[in-house]
């Protein structure tokens, strides 16, 4: 199994700055891509970012050239660089990893990411 911690999360002003780690432990050797969804409130949960092992990235359209998604395969560790900040940023931000066999996604417990206006 794989287990997965997020931190980082917290309150920011518009226009700020966070940055998003997630460590993964467990059977980190069967890890293939990582990511981050968020979840706001009513909203359906949603893709912000993914990469590949080999480092292959994706993006919502939202966030696009503010966010960037980076792992650290050594350290099992995926980052979510969160700039420019805006209110509808505001959600509770999850980490995602998908094993490499089976197709089995893990995901973490989430951190709250609140944007002030």
């Amino acid at each position: 199994q794989v287990q997965l911690v997020e931190s980082g999360g917290g309150l920011v002003q518009a226009g700020g700055s966070l940055r998003l780690s997630c460590a993964a432990s467990g059977t980190v050797f069967s890890i293939d891509a990582m990511g981050w969804y968020r979840q706001a409130p009513g909203k359906q949960r949603e893709l912000v970012a993914a990469i590949s092992s080999g480092g292959s990235t994706n993006y919502a359209d939202s966030v696009k050239g503010r966010f960037t998604i980076s792992r650290d395969n050594a350290k099992n560790t995926v980052y979510l660089q969160m700039n420019s900040l805006k209110p509808e940023d505001t959600a509770v931000y999850y980490c995602n990893a998908d094993v490499r066999v089976n197709g089995m996604a893990y995901w973490g417990k989430g951190t709250l990411v609140t944007v002030s206006s």
